[in-house]
């Protein structure tokens, strides 16, 4: 059974591994952490969020300092979906985000019926045509 934990990451109970739901890439160990098995992109947070005042005239510009925050984008390897983004401390280490008991959830999920699965969306859901 296909258990889905996100928009975008579902846990495969049979394998136990994380998995894309847009393409089904295998991305990593369920009992680890997901953002090991995925691209990263470490954008430079002015590109997120400019400068609103001429950085050449004014030390402080309403933009984080890139020596101080960095922006991680997760995508999946294969089909490039942007699985989750982080505001982190240079150095840092991605976060955990998710640790799961993967004993509890196969129990949890034995006694459900799998057709009663949670929908995701037009752009996840195969075959779906009407939008939200």
């Amino acid at each position: 059974m296909k258990v889905p934990m996100t928009e975008y990451l579902r846990i495969d109970l049979e394998t136990e591994k994380w998995e894309c739901r847009v393409c089904g890439h295998v991305i990593a160990p369920a009992d680890g952490n997901y953002k090991e098995g995925l691209l990263v992109h470490n954008r430079d947070p002015r590109e997120i969020h400019p400068p609103i005042i001429d950085p050449d005239r004014y030390r402080f510009t309403f933009s984080p300092d890139p020596d101080w925050v960095r922006i991680l984008e997760f995508c999946c390897p294969s089909c490039g979906t942007q699985m989750e983004t982080e505001y982190a401390i240079p150095g840092h280490p991605p976060l955990w985000d998710m640790q799961v008991d993967v004993a509890a959830l196969k129990a949890q999920w034995a006694k459900r019926d799998q057709g009663k699965l949670p929908d995701a969306g037009p752009a996840v859901v195969p075959g779906r045509l009407h939008g939200h």
